[in-house]
């Protein structure tokens, strides 16, 4: 195909400000990259923390997005991985330098010297995108492309967040019932688990949606469920809900922080970690989260429910997910396929 040398996309140009629809040069890629032209990206809760200033080393001015889809269209001379017509699906990391110690013991998500899609380096939010071939996933054939871009970053860190609960959890607990929760609890149920769904207080429609995904009681993050859980799911930003989750937790359990940036945890008693309970966070994604994921995915099958937006709509989409106007996940549409 012919690769335009110009491209649309939106760029945050100064961060707590909106982005700007502007025309921009089309990248080419490296010689371990992928050109994509971008069929859909999700828009995520981290995204928002970037465009606020709460992730304060983002490149600028900057294309965002880190839940893309597309087809690769060009590709770098030492790509093997990826051939020119392939679908291609991007996640939050977007390169790691596999020679530090992290990354030497098989924990890259930890990286000394990582870049980040839509964040240290140029995303989604455009007709094109290029990415690191390692770095980089096929797609399940039975997902459309705007069903699957939510699975990207909001599935993908969802499942490490679920996965380092540990293996044998009874009785979850999910706290934040958005993007990631309402993949990871389809998951959950399917390999049996109890799924256990915290709200805001008042949040009726995100109540009767977790509902609809077999959660076995809901309620408000200020209350207790009424049996005790094995580990807890922590996807609002919210450090308070960590204290509430050890409250809410058995000896032994785990609470796992799945966000990228949390306000400040409050001070808390120690009997409340007493027993063996465990508080940790979920830092990023590796290769083995992602494809363990997209394995399991249409087994399940996990289903998103997607609210689309045109890419100049993206502060909308922005603000809306912000606002919690909407359950389930918000994808920016670029190209959308037939």
């Amino acid at each position: 195909m012919n690769i335009p040398q110009k491209m649309r996309a939106m760029l945050l140009i100064e961060q707590k400000k909106p982005l700007q629809l502007k025309e921009v040069a089309v990248p080419r890629p490296g010689p371990d990259q992928v050109l994509i032209q971008v069929h859909a990206c999700g828009v995520c809760r981290t995204d928002l923390h970037i465009l606020d200033g709460e992730l304060k080393e983002a490149k600028l001015p900057l294309i965002m997005g880190h839940q893309i889809v597309g087809t690769v269209v060009q590709t770098g001379e030492k790509v093997s991985k990826f051939k020119v017509g392939e679908r291609v699906g991007v996640p939050w990391l977007g390169y790691t330098d596999g020679t530090c110690r992290y990354c030497q013991r098989d924990q890259e998500n930890l990286c000394d010297n990582p870049l980040f899609t839509g964040y240290t380096m140029d995303g989604g939010y455009a007709e094109y995108t290029v990415a690191y071939e390692k770095y980089s996933f096929h797609l399940p054939e039975n997902y459309g492309d705007m069903d699957v871009a939510p699975l990207l970053c909001a599935g993908l860190i969802g499942y490490r967040t679920y996965r380092l609960a540990g293996e044998h959890v009874k009785r979850l607990g999910i706290y934040g019932f958005g993007a990631a929760a309402h993949i990871i609890a389809q998951v959950a149920e399917y390999q049996g688990k109890e799924i256990y769904a915290f709200t805001r207080p008042g949040d009726q429609e995100s109540q009767e949606f977790a509902k609809r995904l077999g959660a076995v009681w809901v309620g408000s993050s200020m209350e207790l469920p009424p049996e005790e859980l094995d580990a807890a799911l922590i996807f609002a930003p919210v450090g308070s809900l960590m204290v509430e989750a050890l409250k809410a937790t058995a000896k032994g359990g785990v609470v796992v922080s799945g966000g990228i940036h949390m306000s400040d945890i409050p001070s808390f008693p120690y009997n409340l970690l007493w027993e063996e309970r465990i508080i940790r966070s979920v830092a990023n994604l590796t290769r083995r989260d992602g494809e363990e994921f997209l394995k399991i995915a249409p087994q399940v099958p996990v289903k998103t429910e997607v609210h689309k937006f045109p890419l100049e709509q993206a502060n909308d989409a922005l603000n809306e997910l912000r606002a919690g106007d909407f359950t389930g996940a918000a994808v920016l549409v670029i190209q959308e396929q037939e």
